[in-house]
């Protein structure tokens, strides 16, 4: 994995994930089909073994695996996410999880998105970053939105919930355009 620096926004902590945050409370998300409900890990029983083994998976390659981290103790780790880079193409593909229920809504999985997507750009020089969503995550498709993603493509009918077949939604984000939209927000 490689070694980030610690991203520190107004309320998170988003620091490299360790073996600190392999707890009961991490895997429960996991294994909690209304957390994962939309996500391709709703298919696989996690156990601390598989999930240590997906952190080491990260160990020696030129991707990011980062605890998602309150600055409130008393909220303390309240998800995850990853970028899984391309470095020949200067390409990451971001996934998040926000894990801790007692938060969503609250923009903290937003303020986390930004953040990275902010530090891959300015800190790791990549060019484009990009994410996929089930077309029927709203959550997903209005953060990504929000955070200034355009569609980047689709796959028809790509997956199965519950028996029904779903679109994936590609979305990306490039550098330029993230520094345009960094700066008419800084103004």
């Amino acid at each position: 994995m490689t070694k980030s620096k610690v991203i520190k926004t107004e309320r998170l902590i988003i620091e490299p994930f360790s073996e600190n945050y392999l707890t009961k409370r991490y895997i429960n998300w996991l294994n909690n089909p209304e957390i994962v409900k939309y996500s391709e890990q709703r298919h696989k029983r996690h156990t601390f073994k598989n999930c240590q083994q997906y952190m080491k998976s990260f160990n020696g390659t030129p991707h990011y695996f980062w605890a998602i981290v309150s600055q409130d103790k008393k909220i303390g780790h309240i998800g995850n996410i990853n970028a899984y880079v391309d470095s020949t193409n200067l390409i990451a593909d971001v996934g998040i999880i926000i894990g801790e229920e007692s938060v969503w809504g609250l923009g903290y999985g937003y303020e986390a998105w930004t953040a990275v997507c902010n530090y891959l750009f300015a800190k790791v020089g990549l060019r484009k970053i990009t994410a996929g969503a089930l077309s029927i995550n709203s959550r997903m498709l209005n953060l990504m939105n929000k955070a200034g993603m355009v569609v980047d493509g689709k796959r028809s009918r790509h997956y199965l919930y519950k028996g029904i077949e779903v679109d994936l939604i590609y979305m990306a984000l490039f550098q330029n355009d993230w520094l345009n939209l960094k700066n008419r927000r800084d103004k």
